[in-house]
């Protein structure tokens, strides 16, 4: 009879990028107490310090409604593999020859869900970003080239297509339905692991990190779905789906001070993909409407309301303007949706389009009131009628005019002209390109039209302009005078 057994567990772990192999072991030594024996002599039981195991083999029943086997056999065979290989750009490759080092591709990959049965599929667009070349790795091992359809920034999604048919794909699932608690599995390829399967639960949703949005993308939207299914670097683009299969959500980012998984998990919920990719695919790009207001949580500390979405700033001719919208509204319902965070308002406004009618109930001053807006496009929100050009500054090709009050309020500048008319000449051969606001001339602010003129007519040689472009990107040129 055996009185003492030992036996260890060990877990192997590789690390693709260093190298490293590590064996841990855990060692349980039994008491010496007595065991059962099954019919050949064999222990079926066995006494430790975590209690008494039943080793008797035994059939377990899955719960119902607890089946991650249905949920992976569904997801797993619609999630690939991508990899993005991108070259150097010029002005790296000089760097790189000027210190006698070899300029050397770069390589990425991610993940990706197929939404169709001909080869669309869904994947993050920082996946993606500045390929020269995709390839996507299919579950049966195929490989195949791929193209990029389109991508929006905004929400960090892209969608890419292969020439394949047949293909096993997931269904949308309804991301709205989704409950706080609620069984989820993430599938993904972490660490070039392909075809790999966790589980965890929904611990919260419309979650703003500030990982799209913020001062780089003022227009980003964050209204994440976050779990604890364990995410890794190479999750990005993969599937969140529920215990039917059905997607909620592409993962996309983790909460981390290591690089690694730390607890947390987020995930762009299904129905503002399956907006984006609808976009994308009948338009190229994605038709996403404004409200044009600058917005905060409702806290308690500038507002007395507690939830909702605090207007901070009306941007002067907006939709939210023009419906009668003011500073220190507390947006708290749109159409019959109640809004209780700013994540919240911008995941329901980004499913909307241009043109469409939308109904806004806010409090002013404790009271309930309700509007109603058309959303307008970004290009409107920026645009220039012909009635808010005044004078316009005509030189080297190119035509410029004071920035609208709109445009100022947007940019966050106290002044600048505004290129609103591009030809041939000394700007469009700087690269320069219609609808960028100039702050700076060398080293000199520009406030006015007419301070610009003057800057420019007595310029003699080459020199800098400095300022953005309407969405908020900062650039600088050099003008070849």
């Amino acid at each position: 009879m055996i009185s003492k057994r030992q036996f260890f567990i060990g877990v192997l772990a590789s690390s693709l990028l260093g190298g490293l192999v590590v064996l841990l072991g855990m060692s349980l030594l039994g008491n010496g107490a007595t065991q059962n024996l099954d019919s050949f002599g064999q222990p079926t039981t066995l006494t430790t310090s975590l209690g008494e195991i039943d080793e008797t083999p035994r059939s377990y029943v899955v719960p119902e409604g607890i089946n991650f086997i249905k949920a992976s056999r569904s997801a797993v065979p619609a999630v690939v593999h991508i990899t993005n290989t991108s070259a150097p750009s010029e002005r790296s490759g000089r760097w790189s020859k000027l210190f006698g080092r070899e300029r050397r591709v770069r390589q990425s990959t991610g993940s990706g869900v197929i939404i169709s049965n001909d080869g669309y599929i869904v994947t993050n667009f920082h996946v993606v970003e500045d390929a020269d070349e995709l390839e996507v790795r299919l579950d049966d091992n195929r490989r195949l080239g791929a193209e990029l359809i389109g991508s929006d920034p905004d929400t960090d999604l892209a969608l890419i297509k292969i020439k394949a048919a047949n293909l096993p794909f997931v269904d949308f699932g309804d991301s709205d339905q989704v409950e706080i608690g609620e069984w989820v599995l993430a599938v993904g390829n972490p660490f070039d692991l392909n075809n790999t399967v966790t589980a965890g639960i929904v611990s919260a949703k419309a979650r703003n990190i500030n990982l799209i949005s913020g001062t780089r993308n003022r227009y980003g939207i964050e209204s994440f779905i976050q779990t604890d299914a364990v995410v890794n670097r190479g999750n990005s683009g993969g599937a969140l789906v529920n215990l039917d299969g059905d997607l909620i959500g592409i993962n996309t980012a983790i909460a981390t001070n290591t690089g690694t998984f730390s607890g947390y998990s987020f995930a762009v919920p299904s129905i503002l993909v399956k907006k984006v990719m609808d976009d994308l695919l009948e338009f190229g790009e994605v038709q996403r409407g404004l409200l044009g207001v600058e917005i905060r949580d409702a806290d308690g500390r500038l507002t007395e309301e507690l939830s909702g979405v605090h207007i901070r700033g009306v941007n002067p001719g907006s939709a939210a303007d023009k419906a009668g919208l003011k500073n220190d509204d507390v947006i708290v319902g749109i159409d019959d949706r109640s809004i209780k965070t700013t994540s919240e308002l911008q995941e329901f406004v980004a499913r909307k389009r241009p043109g469409d009618l939308i109904s806004v109930k806010f409090k002013r001053d404790g009271d309930v009131k309700e509007t109603t807006l058309t959303l307008r496009k970004k290009a409107e929100y920026l645009a220039r009628t012909p009635d808010e050009i005044s004078f316009t500054y005509k030189i080297e090709g190119a035509i410029f005019a004071d920035i609208t009050e709109s445009i100022q309020y947007r940019l966050k500048v106290e002044g600048g002209v505004q290129l609103i008319e591009l030809a041939e000449g000394a700007w469009k051969e700087a690269g320069i390109k219609e609808g960028f606001v100039i702050t700076k001339v060398g080293d000199r602010d520009v406030e006015s039209l007419e301070e610009f003129q003057t800057l420019l007519d007595n310029k003699k040689r080459d020199f800098y302009v400095m300022g953005k472009y309407p969405d908020g990107e900062k650039e600088y040129f050099k003008i070849d005078w």
